[in-house]
């Protein structure tokens, strides 16, 4: 029996799937469940896979403390009589905000649509209650109703969940990011439950309720990633499992299956006693679902504080991580990884020469990149270590049952969970004997060059000529450097000699590449969408000249639409300014320790907040005089592409400098 055969007959899916379920009986709330950043249920949580690592036999089990804002959710519950005089009683879900009523208490409930400022023309609601709509996936995040209901003055918002998430039933409650202030309180309703009191509503303009609520935000506190490794022949050099340990809900799928996996492939190594050649770091991250107040960048705290804070070290040894999410549901037919670029073609490789795993799959496995915004591995990623996930976003469950609390073992499909082990438990084992890090930075610079809107960047006085031709050495550098690097590794599988010296050597200049990459390629957008440098301002100028020619024609509905899409710009249309420049401000004017992964990350902004709301007059009542509106983003127009010349450069001197690294990387391999 060869190594893959042992851990394959080794790896034993009962005993994943019964510590997944372990995983649920911590909770905060003892109806619905919730283990957060920070709460007791978290921490209870963490003591107990810190006792799982040590009993299946990892070494080095340690708590590593970071810092985060913690949350506990200990209750919210709303009574009210019907017409007939019979009384109900609800459960809320709740965000990450503070709201303590010390017993029950009575309020005033109103109806506000979609929470947006028009929906409180002509209402007064300090210190109530306010009920409102939300889709979060089609529409806005919950912050943006959340603070302008604050601002009102209502005492805390009840939003409903109408679409986009917790579709799967009418009784199902949703549970995100908050994205905003702990003292802008919110909770959560049911479509089924929200629907009498709407009905209720619609007969008079407000209703008295109960409302019992036990929810606590408390600011820097302590919690801790739950680490155990075995340990490899070459010490220093590692590799990475993670998953998160805390939860919504009973968070069976999310993510109580991933850190159960995890140990899983851990225990069955450990079972046969084998000695991989590097150390592997098997770590329970905490605070992925939430850990920062205030900030738009407030989730995956766990991972971003163990890169960034307690291994800031890992960079340069760690040579790959593995981040797992849902593994025990099924997203179809085909199976997805998604990786950093540079790791594409090595997982393909790898997916091609695995032995027969267990049918799950009908497609088989697709890799794909770069990594999102989602998971730890994003944050991971920035650190300087090349990260991988298992694809868990395809497929509807992110729509029916995410977050709610119908993620639970009714939808667990053992295949799927059997093969998520197999097929990690081998991967692991193909990274763990390569001699030098399998990373190819062809695709990046191909992905680059793709990325430049070559008209645009002439029009704007970009370099855009210059910067693709260095992108095309690098990429053809890169592939020369990729072609070295499999010789190397395929020579050392065969049992050839290598000289490991050397190629490590090449191997720190290859991940110092990656890190680098990662500082200077990676952007965002207000989406939380990756894209590279150059592209924010690329699409705002295709908008502004979309904008621009269609207030030339007298056309104010399109240009609006054009508008929308510009920055944040979209928020201008449904909220007050102070609700817009609250959540425009943060991610410019706080610490990078509270914007995390996200700091840097969005570079410039374009606040079109008074052409938004002048132009929307002006349709409402027919107007089309827009020549001040046309002057106005014809000077947009000229600051963006201001922008766009500088990333250019940006990207020039970028691309310069890590050529030269590439080289030294290739003349040691």
């Amino acid at each position: 029996m060869n190594l893959q055969e042992s851990i394959l007959k080794n790896l034993d899916i009962d005993y994943s799937y019964r510590l997944a379920k372990r995983m649920e009986q911590f909770r905060t709330n003892p109806v619905l469940g919730y283990r957060p950043a920070g709460s007791r249920a978290e921490f209870e949580t963490g003591e107990m896979l810190k006792q799982e690592m040590e009993a299946i036999g990892l070494s080095d089990v340690r708590k590593d403390a970071v810092k985060v804002d913690g949350w506990e959710f200990k209750k919210a519950v709303l009574s009210y009589s019907g017409e007939d005089g019979t009384r109900h009683e609800i459960q809320l879900g709740a965000y990450q905000t503070t709201f303590v009523t010390d017993g029950p208490k009575e309020f005033s409930l109103m109806y506000l649509g979609k929470g947006t400022a028009a929906d409180y023309e002509g209402k007064d609601v300090t210190g109530k209650l306010v009920l409102v709509d939300i889709n979060q996936r089609d529409e806005w995040w919950i912050n943006y109703p959340v603070y302008q209901a604050h601002l009102k003055g209502a005492a805390a918002l009840i939003a409903v969940q109408s679409g986009g998430y917790g579709e799967i039933d009418d009784e199902a409650l949703n549970a995100q990011d908050i994205a905003g202030p702990e003292n802008a309180p919110a909770f959560s309703i049911s479509r089924k439950d929200s629907d009498p009191l709407k009905e209720l509503l619609e007969r008079t303009a407000e209703i008295t309720i109960t409302l019992d609520a036990d929810s606590r935000v408390t600011r820097d506190c302590t919690t801790y990633n739950i680490v155990g490794s075995i340990p490899g022949r070459h010490p220093d050099r590692m590799v990475l499992l993670s998953a998160h340990y805390d939860s919504y809900f009973s968070g069976f799928q999310d993510d109580n299956t991933a850190i159960a996996m995890m140990l899983g492939i851990a225990r069955a190594y450990l079972k046969i006693g084998y000695q991989p050649e590097n150390t592997w770091v098997f770590c329970g991250m905490a605070a992925e679902e939430w850990g920062k107040c205030d900030t738009k960048y407030d989730w995956s705290t766990g991972a971003y504080q163990e890169i960034f804070k307690v291994h800031p070290d890992w960079a340069g040894k760690v040579i790959g991580n593995f981040n797992f999410e849902l593994p025990a549901l099924s997203n179809g037919n085909l199976d997805g990884i998604r990786s950093t670029y540079e790791y594409r073609d090595f997982l393909e490789e790898c997916v091609k020469k695995l032995p027969a795993l267990t049918p799950a799959y009908m497609e088989g496995v697709r890799v794909s990149a770069p990594i999102e915004t989602w998971s730890d591995d994003f944050s991971v990623a920035i650190g300087g270590i090349p990260s991988m996930v298992n694809e868990f976003s395809a497929g509807p469950f992110m729509e029916t049952h995410y977050h709610s609390q119908f993620d639970s073992d009714e939808f667990y499909d053992e295949a799927v969970y059997r093969f998520h082990h197999e097929l990690y438990g081998l991967l692991l084992l193909e990274l763990d004997a390569q001699a030098v890090v399998p990373l190819n930075f062809a695709e990046v610079f191909e992905e680059a060059a793709k990325s430049l809107d070559v008209i645009y960047c002439q029009k704007a006085g970009a370099r855009v000529t210059a910067l693709l031709e260095l992108l095309e050495k690098a990429q053809e550098l890169s592939d020369e450097i990729y072609d070295r690097i499999w010789d190397v590794n395929e020579a050392r599988l065969a049992g050839e000699a290598v000289e490991l010296d050397r190629v490590r050597e090449a191997e720190k200049k290859l991940l110092s590449v990656f890190k680098m990459e990662q500082d200077r390629f990676v952007r965002l957008n207000w989406a939380d969408e990756v894209l590279f440098p150059e592209e924010a301002a690329q699409n705002n100028l295709y908008y502004i000249r979309k904008a621009v020619r269609s207030l030339k024609r007298k056309n104010l509905e399109t240009a609006l639409e054009a508008l929308y899409e510009i920055d944040n710009n979209a928020y201008a249309f449904q909220f007050s300014r102070s609700v817009y420049e609250h959540f425009t401000d943060y991610v410019f004017h706080q610490e990078p320790d509270r914007l995390q992964w996200g700091a840097g990350r969005i570079v410039h902004h374009e606040n079109l907040y008074d052409l938004v709301e002048g132009l929307l007059e002006k349709y409402r009542r027919g107007e089309t005089e827009v020549r001040e509106e046309i002057l106005r983003l014809e000077a947009v127009e000229k600051r963006q592409q201001a922008y766009l010349k500088e990333d250019v450069d940006y990207m020039i001197k970028s691309t310069e400098k890590m050529l030269l690294i590439l080289q030294e990387a290739k003349e040691l391999l």
